[in-house]
């Protein structure tokens, strides 16, 4: 499991990216793949990275 801070979120699209050193591109997420209440920027997460067409992809993604 990987760890990173939201970096960017979009509450209209319910989509963002996170910061995390373990990978060298921000890490886009769905509110889908999330659950609850909307994310805000800083908030902390623990999630897997999988390998997207469109880039690195977060799975699995858990609040802190």
């Amino acid at each position: 499991m990987s760890n990173g801070k939201v970096d960017f979120f979009n509450d209209t699209g319910g989509y963002g990216f996170i910061s995390t050193e373990d990978s060298d591109e921000d890490v886009f997420f769905h509110m889908e793949d999330v659950g609850g209440e909307d994310l805000t920027e800083g908030t902390e997460l623990e999630f897997e990275i999988e390998d997207a067409p469109k880039g690195p992809r977060a799975t699995n993604v858990v609040r802190n």
